[in-house]
């Protein structure tokens, strides 16, 4: 009896394996799509939408998860889980064009998102913390702290640059967990010798501050800054995103659940991934009414988060990339890796091993520490 050897793929160049077998290359790029799968998510359709797309799905091999309750028609709406081929995505999506109920629409959007690429190459953002009580590096280039000055600051900003940043973000406000807050004449004195710095001695490398208030968001970009990197995503500061947008500045949004002060007090999720893509979302909208279009969205790791929320959101990151903004992940030296009492070597390994699959994945921005290690790490994956 034949023995027959079967091995499971698990390659985004199909079409390199498509070739091996010998398959006919004048048609390889297109055939490819068959053999690449989605499973989306659309929100709040009626039951004869609902309707109608799963009858479309079922007439072209694939299927439609919907209510069991959307063929008697006694719910409002349904969210749906579509899943198939890219092939089989794009003549459902060719097929809605023509169906009544709004359903063209939906056709094009989900055209529009089987074309998206997200191919770019991972950004560094190198972290300067102007604080003496940051969980990693609290005082170590702290204006304040002993034997310290803005030029060790600014010379550590220097040394990022050269490591291969592609962004600094500089906090004055310490934003890990059970922190308390900073006023914002305090985080403007602290930031004020550096920004001088920057501006004398003409750093090209863009610049975010991490900051919630928009006094110092406006005295920074008075200062030329061009990007705001504001962790509590317009909550803390209802007057931030007219800053912004009266700057035309770019904005880094991210989710967080509570404040600093109580925001790792049992923090509980009905879905944490939907709850945080939502919740992004909204905001994403929020600065579109106000007339930002610079965005970067931040789900916001270890803002009230547990341990194993942290690691979902990880292994899902590619679920973001249909928010249609570039995303920034945050793991370095934070408390998910378990080594909170070891040196900040081990750390910087551990948030390496983390980054990995995130750069494999196609994330936009890691917002890290050690940026000599990344930048290392960025070309090995490449």
């Amino acid at each position: 009896m034949k023995d027959f050897l079967i091995r499971e793929l698990k390659t985004d160049n199909i079409e390199s394996e498509l070739s091996k077998v010998g398959f006919d290359s004048c048609y390889i790029n297109r055939a490819a799509d068959k053999y690449r799968y989605k499973t989306i998510k659309i929100f709040n359709l009626t039951p004869a939408q609902a309707n109608i797309l799963k009858q479309t799905a079922l007439a072209l091999g694939t299927d439609c998860g919907v209510h069991r309750e959307v063929i008697t028609g006694r719910i409002e709406f349904s969210d749906v889980i579509l899943g198939g081929s890219i092939s089989e995505l794009r003549k459902i999506a060719e097929r809605l064009k023509f169906q009544p109920f709004s359903l063209k629409y939906l056709g094009e959007k989900i055209e529009q998102h089987i074309k998206s690429d997200h191919s770019r190459k991972t950004k560094l953002a190198g972290i300067l913390n102007l604080t003496p009580d940051s969980f990693s590096d609290g005082g170590k280039y702290w204006d304040g702290g002993k034997y310290i000055t803005p030029e060790d600051s600014f010379k550590h900003l220097v040394e990022m640059i050269e490591d291969g940043a592609d962004l600094i973000d500089i906090g004055a406000e310490s934003t890990r967990p059970y922190s308390q807050p900073v006023e914002p004449d305090e985080q403007i004195r602290r930031l004020k010798p550096v920004l001088e710095l920057i501006k004398k001695e003409n750093i090209t490398t863009p610049v975010s501050i991490d900051t919630r208030s928009s006094a110092v968001a406006r005295f920074v970009l008075d200062y030329g800054v061009k990007i705001i990197n504001d962790v509590s995503g317009f909550d803390y500061d209802s007057k931030m995103a007219d800053t912004v947008s009266e700057y035309s500045a770019g904005v880094i949004i991210q989710h967080s659940k509570g404040s600093p002060e109580n925001m790792q007090k049992n923090p509980e999720y009905d879905d944490v991934m939907e709850e945080v893509y939502l919740n992004l979302l909204s905001k994403i909208k929020f600065a579109h009414s106000k007339g930002i279009q610079n965005i970067i969205i931040d789900p916001g790791i270890g803002f009230g988060k547990t341990r194993e929320d942290n690691f979902e959101i990880l292994s899902r990151i590619e679920e973001f990339y249909s928010l249609d903004c570039p995303v920034m992940v945050g793991v370095s030296r934070k408390s998910l890796l378990g080594v909170n009492n070891n040196d900040n070597d081990l750390k910087d390994s551990l948030s390496a091993a983390i980054s990995y699959p995130l750069i494999k994945s196609g994330v936009d921005y890691l917002r890290v520490h050690n940026v000599k290690l990344h930048k290392q790490l960025l070309t090995l994956a490449e």
